[in-house]
């Protein structure tokens, strides 16, 4: 496993963020770090979102800046310029894998099938994003992995409430679990530095 993943699934909940102010990157990075979490995913759903990433990996060097909803080639090219080190998915590809390998780039595939699975442990990885997690029982599909695919560990993400955390990392599988909740848009957007430092103090013993 790459240091990338080490540090990634060192983070037993990892906020997923949709920033649309890449001012706030920075404070928003600062105060997570204060709360007990060393990792961050911020979603190319944004037009500030690779300017976000920028000022992070510039300025809170701290934190692992990881980039989400990479799709193709240039989305990949775009986050390892800003200074990403590791890049997730929603769902996995022959071109996703290769561009990612090309480029040096650390990539967490999601998948949701035992195919999409297998084609990923095929290319040498051993940990996925399992995506949507609520919407495809997560933790039943995680167990029903467990058997065939033991080398297999899972980031999930897609819908899981702060109450849900302890059933997911419950499984020997599911190091860490990526929730929006966290660190959530509209907390973003208001400043809220302390709400957001108080919930990862809360998600990670800090």
């Amino acid at each position: 496993m790459s240091d990338a993943l080490t540090r990634f699934f060192a983070n037993p909940v990892i906020p997923v963020v949709v920033i649309d102010d890449a001012a706030r990157a920075v404070p928003l990075a600062e105060a997570l770090l204060d709360g007990g979490v060393r990792a961050i995913e911020i979603t190319l759903r944004t037009e500030q979102a690779l300017a976000a990433m920028e000022a992070i990996a510039r300025q809170v060097p701290a934190m692992q800046l990881t980039a989400g909803t990479a799709l193709n080639r240039r989305h990949l090219q775009q986050v390892k310029d800003a200074g990403a080190e590791l890049v997730v998915s929603p769902g996995i590809s022959i071109d996703l894998l290769d561009g990612a390998r090309a480029l040096g780039l650390t990539l967490l595939p999601g998948i949701a099938t035992a195919s999409e699975l297998m084609l990923g442990l095929n290319a040498g990885l051993s940990h996925f994003k399992l995506f949507p997690a609520s919407a495809i029982n997560g933790i039943a599909l995680a167990k029903a992995f467990a058997g065939p695919f033991p080398e297999a560990r899972f980031c999930t993400t897609g819908g899981i409430a702060e109450a849900d955390l302890p059933r997911y990392l419950a499984e020997p599988n599911i190091p860490s679990v990526g929730v929006s909740w966290l660190a959530s848009r509209q907390a973003i957007a208001d400043g809220d530095w302390h709400g957001i430092r108080a919930a990862a103090r809360r998600v990670s013993g800090a």
